[in-house]
C-alpha cells in the first residue's frame, strides 16, 4: 500500500507541475503547442492508414462480374483465370515476412484446381461488384485453412 501511494504522490507531482508550465505560458506560445501536438497526433493517425493498393494487371484485373461473363463465354478462359490467380497468390506468398505462409501449398491434395476455381466462381457469382483479385485474396485464405487442417 506504501508504494502505490508514493507512485500516485508522483503522478500528483509530475501533473502539476506539467499544469503548472503549460499555465506559464503565453497564450500564443500555449496555442503554438497545441497545435503541433495536434500534428504529431494527426501524423500518428496518418503513418497507421492502409497502404494504397498497388495496381494489378493482366487477365484477373477486373471485376467478378467480367470473369463471370467471360467464363460463361467462352469456358476455356477458365484455364487462364485460375493460371493467373495461381500467379497471383504466389505474388501474396513472396510479399510475406520472412517465416508467414512458408511452405504453403496452393495445390493441396485436399483442395485441388478444380475445387479453386469452383471457388473462384461462386465467390464471384455471389459478389459480382468485387474485383476478381479479391475473389483470388479470398481463396489464398481458404488455403491457408486448408494448411491448417
Amino acid at each position: 500500500m506504501l508504494i502505490e501511494q508514493q507512485a500516485m504522490r508522483g503522478c500528483r507531482t509530475l501533473t502539476a507541475q506539467t499544469y503548472a508550465r503549460v499555465a506559464s505560458l503565453r497564450p500564443g506560445r500555449l496555442l503554438l503547442v497545441m497545435a503541433l501536438s495536434s500534428f504529431a497526433v494527426f501524423a500518428v493517425e496518418a503513418s497507421r492508414a492502409e497502404a494504397p493498393k498497388a495496381r494489378i494487371v493482366g487477365l484477373g484485373a477486373t471485376t467478378c462480374q467480367r470473369f463471370n461473363d467471360d467464363v460463361k463465354a467462352n469456358p476455356v478462359l477458365r484455364r487462364d483465370y485460375l493460371a493467373w490467380a495461381q500467379g497471383f497468390m504466389s505474388g501474396i506468398i513472396l510479399s510475406r515476412p520472412p517465416g508467414v505462409d512458408e511452405g504453403l501449398d496452393l495445390n493441396p491434395v485436399t483442395f485441388d484446381l478444380i475445387n479453386q476455381l469452383h471457388f473462384l466462381e461462386d465467390h464471384c457469382a455471389r459478389n459480382v461488384s468485387l474485383d476478381f483479385s479479391d475473389a483470388v485474396e479470398a481463396l489464398y485464405k481458404r488455403l491457408r485453412q486448408e494448411g491448417k487442417t
